[in-house]
Parts: structure tokens; C-alpha cells; sequence
């Protein structure tokens, strides 16, 4: 593979970031202060923040003044308590439905920038029972888990269907239900391409995106407070991501290889296979206009109001302008690279 970076080099700086113990600071700056920022993950890390840890190797973060640390997430990982309590500057929602209940229930947060152009849930199903479109889910099993029922409600809502006409059942995150005939159609994240590749060739994926769900992941949100008062470290704090983002976009396979190295339990092998998707959900013609990690207040408005329509605010649905603030989008623009989905 021919990498436009020293392969070694990249090696070299993901093992020396692997070593670091887990909230140590990284990269704390040319020989002055820099400024801690501590960022709360909802999950572990992995395909979705590979822009964020090529920021640390490529040392955008230390151009920006910043020692920051990273603060994974997990199953019995609280994403919202450290930043509202101050231990964490920021932290990152893996989708916007997360961010408007947490607001819906008075906590004060909101979007500051999306990493990901749309939510990565997708519907799998076989050649022989497709699903390629709304006017399909009438006539299939669709399997979904608990917790994403409610996008089902939601798709119902949105395309005038009965959620009483669809066959829906309930499944974990294993793809052997489709594999076994259990169910015609079902839900994951589409950027987990190992576990998806037990339904074998021929699969046919659809995001739910494209069945009328709107959403943003790999949310970047902040306090009211935060959002107000430091904008400008916040501001820095993004602009680095977005360059290291603009940089995977450059140099994917060697941004695969940095953040295995410093986060080896992910697998160089799928991380590979997956990277060219992984820049299609962070990189659109929105980006390419406006910059990586920006959002349209207008998608904000239709997501609450589709949500508010099948319940999901029982104490009152959340203001959208409450929700987000492009402040700190505006104040890197500068920084944020505008490209689109490579080719």
C-alpha cells in the first residue's frame, strides 16, 4: 500500500498513544500550559472517531493549545453526568435522538457540531425479500431491537403507514435471525461490517435515513453554559477534529492503521474493509459547502417534530433553538475542512 505518511512513523505515534494510560493527557503543548479538555464518549472508540485520534497523532490538538483527553464510553457508561457536572468540557452522543430527550428532560445541553452526516442504523436483508424502500415494509418481518423501536415509529409516521399493519420482532444485535429465516429485514449500525458479514454476499442495506428518519450522529454537544462562555475553547477543540478528519480523508488507510495502533483492540482487517463507508456518513455535499461537522438547524426542527409526533416527549417536546447553537461552528469555519464524500 502505497501511504502518503511514513507507515512506520504512523506505527510508531499509535503505540506510544496506546501506552498512555486511559484520561492521561495528550499532547500538552510546546513547552507552555495548554488548555485540558476532557471529552466524554458515549462509546468506546472506534470507526467513528478515527478523525479524532489522527487529530492527537498529527498534533492538531497541541497546534490548538489543547491537551486533551479522551474518555471512552461503554454499556454502564454515563455520557451526560460528566459534562454537566463539569468533568468533561464536551461530550459526543452517538445520535441526536439521544441529545433532544436528555433536553426534553431539563437537561441543559446542546449540539455544537455532527461528526456523521446521518445516523448509521440500517435494515439488512436478503435478495430473495428485499428492502429497498418504505412501500417493502408492509410485506416483511422486520426485526428491530428495543431500543430502537421507536425509529419504527417514527418511519411509520413518516411515510402514513399504520405501526399496526408492519410485523415487527424484537432481536438483539446478532444478525442470525435474517441468516436463519426468522425475520426478512434486520436493524444494526451499518458501519459494524464484521458482525454483518455473517448474512454473506448479497446483502441488501438500507439506512433508515432513507426510509424517512432524519438524524445526526456522532454528536458533539456542550453545556448552555459551556456553549456560551468558552466558545472559543470549544471552537479549537473542533477545528482540530475536523483536521484530522480532513486528513483521514486524504490518507484513509493510513488513518486506519493510526488508530488501530493506538486502540488495538479493533481490527486492522475490518477497519479496512469498513473506512470508505466511514467517510461516506462524515463527508456530503453539506460539508463540501459548509465544512465537516456541520448540521442544519432546519433537519434539528424535523427531527423534534417526528419524535414529538409518536410520543416520545410525554412532558412536552424540547424548543429546536434550545437544542443547538451554530456558535461554535462559526467560530472555526476557517478551520473545518469543506470537502465531500470521496469518490
Amino acid at each position: 500500500m502505497a501511504f502518503t505518511t511514513n507507515r512506520r512513523e504512523l506505527l510508531k505515534k499509535g503505540a506510544a498513544l496506546a501506552a498512555l494510560a486511559p484520561g492521561m493527557a495528550l499532547f500538552a503543548g510546546r513547552g507552555h500550559a495548554a488548555d485540558t479538555v476532557v471529552i466524554k464518549y458515549d462509546w468506546l472508540i472506534s470507526n467513528g472517531q478515527i478523525g479524532d485520534v489522527v487529530a492527537v497523532a498529527q498534533g492538531y490538538f497541541e497546534e490548538a493549545g489543547i491537551a486533551v483527553e479522551f474518555s471512552p464510553g461503554g454499556p454502564n457508561s454515563a455520557t451526560v453526568p460528566p459534562v454537566v457536572s463539569g468533568a468533561a468540557a464536551l461530550g459526543q452522543f452517538s445520535e441526536t435522538p439521544q441529545l433532544f430527550a436528555a433536553r426534553a428532560a431539563g437537561v441543559p445541553v446542546k449540539v455544537i457540531a455532527c461528526g456523521f452526516r446521518t445516523g448509521p442504523y440500517a435494515f439488512a436483508s436478503l435478495p430473495a425479500a428485499p428492502l429497498r424502500s418504505a412501500a417493502d415494509l408492509k410485506g416483511l418481518r422486520i426485526g428491530v431491537q428495543p431500543t430502537a423501536r421507536f425509529i419504527m415509529d417514527a418511519i411509520a409516521a413518516k411515510n402514513g403507514i399504520d405501526i399496526n399493519d408492519l410485523t415487527l420482532v424484537n432481536v438483539g444485535f446478532d444478525k442470525q435471525p435474517l441468516v436463519l429465516g426468522e425475520v426478512d429485514a434486520i436493524g444494526g449500525w451499518i458501519t459494524n461490517t464484521q458482525a454483518l458479514s455473517v448474512i454473506g454476499e448479497g446483502r441488501v442495506d438500507l439506512l433508515v435515513r432513507d426510509l424517512g428518519f432524519e438524524s445526526y450522529a456522532n454528536v458533539y454537544f456542550a453545556t448552555d453554559e459551556a456553549a456560551s462562555e468558552n466558545v472559543d475553547l470549544l471552537a479549537r477543540f473542533i477545528g482540530a477534529v475536523g483536521k484530522g478528519w480532513g486528513w483521514t480523508h486524504a490518507n484513509p488507510q493510513a488513518a486506519v492503521e493510526t488508530t488501530v495502533a493506538a486502540h488495538p483492540e479493533l481490527s486492522l482487517e475490518w477497519e479496512m474493509k469498513t473506512i470508505d463507508l466511514v467517510l461516506s456518513l462524515s463527508f456530503d455535499a453539506d460539508t463540501a459547502a459548509n465544512g465537516w461537522g456541520w448540521f442544519d438547524p432546519a433537519s434539528i426542527e424535523r427531527q423534534i417534530t417526528l419524535f414529538d409526533e409518536v410520543g416520545q416527549y410525554p412532558s412536552g417536546r424540547p424548543a429546536a433553538a434550545d437544542c443547538y447553537t451554530t456558535a461554535v461552528l462559526e467560530a472555526n469555519a476557517d478551520a473545518r475542512p469543506k470537502l465531500g464524500a470521496p469518490a
